[in-house]
Formats: structure tokens, C-alpha cells, sequence
């Protein structure tokens, strides 16, 4: 197999650590918008720099990634970066007759006149819309194969395979207790992404209603997350767990609740209010001239980068979907779940615990792929595919998951 990984800030540069010690792929070519990063990236990796190769590429621009890889010959696109590279990079993929994987799908957009009570256009609507044309073309994309989504999906399918006979609900829950030393505010995943994902509609989906949106942050409950992180508030954000898992499995209701915090969701609300969380390109006046720059980038970058940070960070995250139902006729509730210690991603990988808990799960997907375990055509998500290999995997690369009675 050989791989073009699009995306070299703090989760691409986790998947090169973590695929350097596997040798199911024969080649990976390194590609950022800046060449000194991905060269950064290749660098670190020592003795298995040679199965890596950098190159610059503009990720929005499709004729260039297509290029990229026909002149490298890769059989599958990984795309390491933020949503607004989605499209482009999947149309590449197509179109040069590659595999394509991501960790983040489509961008949504809101109900122009009832965003929280309808639907718009759902996270992945764009790739799906084109499903019969990557059927048509033999490949296969992979969408929403990170952790959440991704590791999330697979436990879904996982549950609904092995442990449960009829599903109610299917809740993705995410909390942790990572503190970051030094910094009044500083987020551990990139804020761009994140901006995007919190203050748009959460979608909920209930059978009997199909997909619905309500208010960002709705919702909130107390969730007890286990390996000594405790009880975090959680609350509904958009995400892609909720549009991915009815299409494969058969649940009553889907949500996903994230543990952000009161404080992280002011400042959130605050962006919002100032404007700041735009992407649309205002008129700045600089040293240099007018310049145009989306408000949300400037966040971003007078942000610390979360690449950076796992020397200052604590604790542990956790990902985890949390399913109830029915068993043998009888009441079952249970939540699967996958943590990662900041301070063991630093000492193995020197990785942050997130950026790293996101990375593996795309490696594992191309390990599985790579070897035929894993086979399909179209656009699919991870609950199109049987989870105990995957999980099975996941154990082998070293990092265990866990089940949880309620």
C-alpha cells in the first residue's frame, strides 16, 4: 500500500509516529501547504524516515492533489486536515482512482429559517451524494474514521452485533480531565474544527422522528466517565456519529454529548458574539495593506498550537459510546470506551493524548484495508465494516478499550 497522507499538523504528525511501526504500507508521502512541517514530521522519525517522502501541496486545490497522487502511485488518500479541505481532497481521491479516508466529513449547513428544529444540509450529505460514482469507480471512501467519529461508529456496530438484541439508545459521550498548564485558555484539538462543531445545530436522531437539530449545548447531563476521570457535564454538539450510525445500525435514538465545560463554553458563546467564530473573509488593515482574513482563523492563530502543548498537558481523555437496551429479554446497558493518558502518549510517541487517540484509528482502518480484512466500495462509514477486527487491532497497536456495565 502505498499512502498519501494530506496534513501534517498535530494528528497528521501522530499517524506518521504511529504507522512508522507498522509494516503493512510500502510508502507514504508526507504533503502540508508547508513543506518545512512535513519535512519536521519525516524528520523525527529516525531509522523509518525512508518509507516517507514530504511534499507541498494546496489541499483545496484538487487538479494538484490528483496529481500528487498519479506521480506517487498511492493507493488510498488520508486526509489529516480541517473540514473546509473535505470536498476537494475526496473529488482528488476520485479522480485519480485512489482509496480515500478522513476523520472529519463534509461541512453542514444550517436550516436557513429553522436551524434548531430542522435539518439543513447534515455533516456528510455532499460525500453520500456521491456515493454511486465511488461505487461506479471500484473505490472506496472511508468517511468519519477517527475517533469520534470513527472508534465511536465501531463500537455502534460492535454493540449491536454482540451485545445487545434490540437498541434504544446509542449515546457517544466524550469527557476527560486534561488540564493544560500555563494557559488560561488553550484547546487540545484544533479550534477551528471545534468552533464548527459546537455552536452549529446539534443533530439528534430518533426513529420515529428521523434527523432533528436543537440548541447548541442542550441537554446537559452529568456522565461518569471511568479509569479515575469522574463525573464531567456533557452536552449535545453537532457531530457525525449521529448522522453515520442510523444508516447501518438499528437504534431508537442517537446523540453525541461532549464534556466541554461551563468555562470553555462561554468563551465559545463569546466568540460568537464578537464575530470571531466567522469564516468568512473580513477587511483587516495591517503594515502592509488591507488584507482579507476569516475571524476564526485569527483565533486560530493566536491560539497555542495543540500539537504543542502535550509537554504541559495532564490527565486522560476518554471516547466512548454508551448503548442501552435489550438482551436475552432482559435490560442491558453498557458503554465501551477507549482512554488515553496524556503522559503515556508523550512517553511512547511524543504525541498529546488527543491528537494521538484521533491518529491511530485511520492507521488501523489502512492496516485492515491494506491486508483484506476490510473490503467495500462506495462511500461508507466505519459501521459498514465488521468491528472485531478493528478492535482487535486496536489492542495490538497497544492501546486497549473497555466495557463498562451501567
Amino acid at each position: 500500500m502505498r499512502i498519501l497522507l494530506v496534513g501534517s499538523g498535530g494528528v497528521g504528525t501522530a499517524v506518521t509516529r504511529i504507522a512508522a511501526r507498522r509494516p503493512f504500507f510500502e510508502h507514504m508521502v508526507v504533503a502540508d501547504h508547508d513543506l518545512p512541517r512535513a519535512e519536521t514530521a519525516i524528520a523525527a522519525l529516525g531509522e523509518e524516515a525512508g518509507r516517507f517522502t514530504p511534499a507541498r501541496v494546496d489541499a483545496g486545490d484538487t487538479a494538484a492533489v490528483t496529481a500528487l497522487l498519479a506521480g506517487h502511485r498511492c493507493d488510498v488518500l488520508l486526509n489529516a486536515t480541517d473540514p473546509r479541505f473535505v470536498l476537494p481532497l475526496f473529488e482528488a481521491a476520485l479522480a485519480a482512482g485512489a482509496d480515500y479516508l478522513d476523520m472529519a466529513m463534509s461541512m453542514s449547513r444550517p436550516h436557513p429559517d429553522r436551524p434548531y428544529e430542522e435539518v439543513g444540509v447534515k455533516l456528510g450529505d455532499e460525500q453520500f451524494a456521491r456515493a454511486d460514482a465511488w461505487t461506479a469507480s471500484g473505490r472506496l471512501a472511508l468517511v468519519g474514521m477517527g475517533v469520534e467519529p470513527g472508534l465511536a461508529d465501531v463500537f455502534a456496530r460492535y454493540a449491536a452485533d454482540e451485545l445487545f438484541d434490540e437498541i434504544e439508545e446509542i449515546g457517544v459521550r466524550d469527557g476527560g480531565d486534561l488540564t493544560v498548564e500555563g494557559y488560561a485558555f488553550a484547546p487540545s484539538f484544533s479550534i477551528w474544527t471545534t468552533i464548527e462543531e459546537c455552536l452549529n445545530p446539534p443533530v439528534v436522531y430518533e426513529k420515529s422522528r428521523g434527523w432533528h437539530t436543537t440548541e447548541p449545548f442542550s441537554e446537559p447531563e452529568v456522565f461518569d466517565f471511568p479509569e479515575g476521570i469522574g463525573p464531567v457535564e456533557c452536552v449535545n454538539v453537532e457531530h457525525e456519529e449521529v448522522v453515520l450510525v442510523p444508516r447501518w445500525v438499528d437504534a431508537g435514538r442517537v446523540t453525541f454529548k461532549y464534556g466541554l465545560g461551563q468555562d470553555f463554553i462561554d468563551k465559545l458563546k463569546t466568540l460568537h458574539t464578537l464575530g470571531l467564530a466567522g469564516t468568512e473573509p473580513v477587511e483587516v488593515r495591517s503594515g502592509r495593506g488591507t488584507a482579507l482574513v476569516a475571524p476564526r482563523d485569527v483565533v486560530a492563530a493566536v491560539l497555542p498550537d495543540p500539537a504543542g502543548l502535550g509537554d504541559r498537558m495532564r490527565g486522560k481523555t476518554c471516547a466512548g459510546t454508551w448503548v442501552k437496551g435489550v438482551k436475552d429479554g432482559r435490560p442491558r446497558e453498557v458503554y465501551l470506551y477507549h482512554v488515553v493518558d496524556n503522559a503515556w502518549s508523550m512517553r511512547e510517541y511524543g504525541s498529546q493524548a488527543v491528537v494521538w487517540q484521533t491518529a491511530v484509528n485511520p492507521v488501523v482502518a489502512l492496516e485492515l484495508l491494506a491486508g483484506g480484512v476490510w473490503k467495500g466500495t462506495g462511500v461508507l462509514g466505519p459501521e459498514a465494516f465488521e468491528p472485531r477486527p478493528f478492535l482487535d487491532l486496536l489492542v495490538a497497536y497497544g492501546s486497549p478499550w473497555g466495557l463498562r456495565e451501567q
